[in-house]
């Protein structure tokens, strides 16, 4: 078989990087580099445009550009090479016939072509481009726009994507800078540092006086919900996600095009398309609620994730919580009307408490109460140092800002601020849909179905929350419960504990695509049993296909998936 592998290198300049970090502001451009080992993808790190030419990539990630550098991306693309950006490259604007555009302010991207659906995907900030026929040069062989972006509502305001065909070799830009849009999504705008913007309708009083993870959000109250069958308000879709897949979509449609294939790998073992996980808060902390749940469990068959809050339950449940193959985890309490404190030697005590009290090493998980959350990565620092690998903390506190609160459905690694040179945190981040359904002045059950079929869509993970005491007391909870686990598993979804999430998706980014062979098959390294690989091809190549990322692929599978090493309560 006659197709190789594209090379994919991603520039990002140190010099520029260094000197915006030297002035507080972010590199989430980088953030690119975790959107493509997210997707399994390979790539090579190139930190100046001098590097390019003697790389031997066929596409250029632009992420972070030196403006003034920009004749070797020129020369590159000239010669033949591929380059994508995500905004920026101004300065190659009037060289290549266009005029830069005033930066436009939050808006949607609409283009069907993408694998959206023709729904528009929103973003803080746009830089468009305009096409100037006075300016350019010969080089310029062709040039085609690519959707859209405005106000939403059929306003127009510019192109999303222009693929500019220059010398032997063509840049697509993009006036949506992705990567920057995917972590607002998953962390927010800004630091919590007060309290955020309410709901006009009344349905989301972030507003009360304590600092949470929703306080801080990317997404409209008006334009960004939709209201379900029984009026229910719903964050609907996995934006940041679903922009993800547009970005991957692109690179391996490059490929293709280019006569290159850009494998990639299944998020989930060979069997399992799509996980569920349900997690617990103890608040209250009653060993009557604690023993219905665990029949509750027994009953639906499934493995939960307690997230324990000081004082905790008494000794003989947690040994009947880890008889059932529960995993024990933290449930840190920083709520000042409680007794709470916002700080990292407060999370090492209650963490010891933990461990003490439940018998355990040390939790895997953690998720903080109420979503007290305060400042950008600190809670995420805090975990590092005890060794917690999972956060669970970003989630919905509010009834009507359930759903894609934060945009993804994914297990992601967290990004610092620009005072940490945005690096990434080895905390795993796992967002929940919803609280307990079915309370009085809470959600009800009516976003369970339409939430399943998104997280289906994109392949991820489904997290539910659900407290003890509810269980225990309020037969609605109850049946709410029993409905979420018959929806999930009529779709195919498989129950995870926390623990067993952190465990594949950790081995699973060890997997390295090293090649194609002769035969057209794929060789890795570090490989778990059941990794699951997706070779694009191009279409009528016969052969049995399916459809990822809207690409026709062929799949191969790395042996076979046992879930034997997994940790359950803790390491």
């Amino acid at each position: 078989m006659d197709v190789r592998m594209a090379r994919i290198g991603l520039l990002v300049d140190q010099k520029a990087a260094a000197r915006r970090w030297s002035f507080g502001e972010n590199v989430f451009q980088a953030y690119i580099g975790e959107i493509l080992s997210h997707a399994g993808i390979g790539f090579e790190r190139l930190s100046h445009a001098e590097e390019i030419g003697a790389s031997g990539c066929d596409i250029v990630l632009a992420a972070l550009a030196d403006e003034g550098k920009s004749d070797a991306l020129l020369d590159y693309v000239q010669k033949g090479g591929v380059v994508v950006a995500y905004g920026g490259l101004h300065g190659l604007a009037q060289q290549l016939g266009f005029i830069r555009g005033t930066p436009l302010s939050a808006g949607y991207a609409v283009d069907g072509r993408l694998g959206d659906k023709g729904e528009g995907l929103r973003y803080e900030r746009a830089e468009p481009w305009y096409i100037n026929d006075r300016y350019g040069t010969s080089h310029v062989v062709s040039v085609e726009e690519c959707g859209t972006i405005g106000k939403g509502n059929d306003e127009v305001e510019g192109v999303l994507l222009h693929r500019i065909g220059y010398g032997a070799g063509q840049l697509d830009r993009w006036a949506v800078d992705i990567p920057t849009v995917v972590v607002q999504m998953q962390q927010g705008t800004h630091p919590v540092l007060e309290d955020g913007v309410p709901a006009p309708d009344g349905t989301g009083q972030v507003n009360e006086g304590i600092l949470k993870a929703d306080d801080a959000i990317a997404f409209d109250w008006s334009q960004d919900r939709i209201a379900t069958a029984s009026g229910q308000m719903l964050f609907p879709l996995p934006q940041a996600d679903l922009w993800r897949e547009r970005l991957i979509s692109h690179l391996i449609g490059l490929s293709l095009e280019k006569g290159m294939t850009l494998p990639f790998l299944g998020y989930w073992p060979e069997g399992v398309d799509y996980v569920a996980t349900i997690s617990h808060d103890s608040d209250h902390n009653k060993d009557e609620d604690a023993l219905a749940t665990l029949e509750l469990l027994a009953e639906c068959g499934v493995r939960s994730t307690w997230c324990m809050i000081e004082p905790g339950y008494t000794p003989s449940v947690y040994e009947r919580v880890k008889a059932g193959g529960h995993e024990l985890a933290f449930h840190y309490n920083a709520l000042e009307i409680q007794g709470g404190i916002w700080s990292e030697e407060e999370f090492r005590r209650q963490h010891q408490w933990l461990k003490e009290a439940a018998g355990i090493q040390g939790a895997v998980s953690n998720k903080n109460h109420y979503t007290r959350y305060e400042g950008w990565g600190e809670l995420f620092a805090w975990c590092e140092q005890e060794g917690i690998q999972v956060d669970q903390t970003r989630g919905p506190s509010k009834p009507g800002n359930v759903g894609f609160l934060f945009g993804t459905c994914h297990p992601y690694y967290p990004v610092a601020w620009a005072d940490e040179r945005n690096r990434l945190y080895d905390v795993l981040e796992t967002s929940f849909l919803t609280q307990d359904m079915e309370l009085p002045n809470w959600a009800d059950s009516t976003l369970v179905e339409p939430c399943l079929d998104q997280v289906k869509r994109v392949g991820g993970l489904a997290h539910f929350l659900f407290h003890q005491v509810h269980i225990g007391s309020k037969p609605d909870v109850r049946e709410s419960f029993r409905y979420v686990v018959r929806e999930a598993e009529k779709r195919g979804f498989q129950f995870w504990t926390s623990a067993e999430i952190n465990h594949w998706v950790r081995a699973r980014r060890l997997t390295k695509i090293e090649r194609i062979e002769d035969t057209g098959e794929v060789a890795v390294s570090q490989a778990q049993p059941g990794t699951v690989v997706w070779i694009p091809v191009l279409a009528g190549e016969g052969g049995e296909v399916e459809t990822r990322f809207g690409h026709p692929c062929r799949k191969q599978v790395m042996g076979s998936w046992l879930q034997q090493a997994v940790v359950k309560e803790a390491r």
